[in-house]
């Protein structure tokens, strides 16, 4: 079984957090829904969590809800720990350059504070 924790800058704020407390109850509700198939299923389907090509090995959690499309990028600690550093509202075929750049960076930042 996995773990997937939210990213936390220095200052103690969760972006992807803060992401989903903007998404309306039903949206939400998706969100925590997909996050718990990663959590608890052995083989998880494409459809939900895929690994991202040309990126430093991010992965990302595929939300679809209704018209929207929801992502939310991590990387993995360990064998069963994931954690999702950046999230974002799908409106364009391709992932964002910018989004994948955030979720770098804060990767970066995590394995930085984390070995003090």
């Amino acid at each position: 079984m996995r773990e997937i924790i939210f990213y936390k800058t220095a200052s103690g704020k969760s972006p992807v957090i803060e992401f989903i407390d903007t998404l309306s109850p039903r949206q939400a509700q998706k969100v925590v829904w997909v996050l718990k198939l990663v959590e608890e299923l052995d083989n998880i389907p494409a459809q939900y969590l895929k690994k991202m090509v040309n990126t430093d090995d991010l992965w990302e959690v595929r939300v679809n809800a209704g018209q929207n499309i929801f992502r939310f990028l991590g990387f993995c600690d360990g064998q069963n720990l994931i954690i999702l550093t950046h999230a974002f509202q799908k409106k364009t075929q391709k992932t964002p350059r910018q989004a994948i750049k955030i979720a770098e960076e804060r990767k970066r930042d995590y394995f930085r504070r984390k070995k003090r």
